[in-house]
């Protein structure tokens, strides 16, 4: 008995497809307007999440490794701009308002 193959066949040497490289964070894309401009917004399942933590621009507390959230850029300006943010914040970033919300004290990263 052979042992199982965990690639596609004829995927090429690295065993990904274009396929795999839209989905492999285990999400969805979509594109949103907002403020005037077209985002690209991308659902990140929390298998997909693992390692790094990152600050959500909405409430500016972090999201640890592991979490499901959203990650957000303007397509003008590319993936350079993107922002990690909890599925929450992001839905209510019009009731949002903006500025630091950090005590004075407050580590700032």
């Amino acid at each position: 008995m052979s042992p199982r193959r965990n690639r596609p066949k004829g995927a090429g040497s690295s065993g990904r497809t274009a396929e795999d490289e839209n989905g492999r964070y285990g999400g969805w894309q979509s594109s949103e307007h907002w403020r005037g401009e077209d985002w690209s917004v991308r659902h990140v399942a929390g298998a997909g999440a693992q390692g790094k933590s990152y600050r959500c621009p909405g409430c500016d507390q972090l999201i640890p490794g592991g979490m499901p959230h959203v990650v957000a850029w303007a397509e003008h300006a590319g993936v350079d701009d993107r922002r990690h943010w909890h599925k929450a914040c992001w839905n209510a970033r019009d009731r949002r308002t903006p500025g630091v919300r950090r005590s004075r004290n407050a580590p700032r990263f």
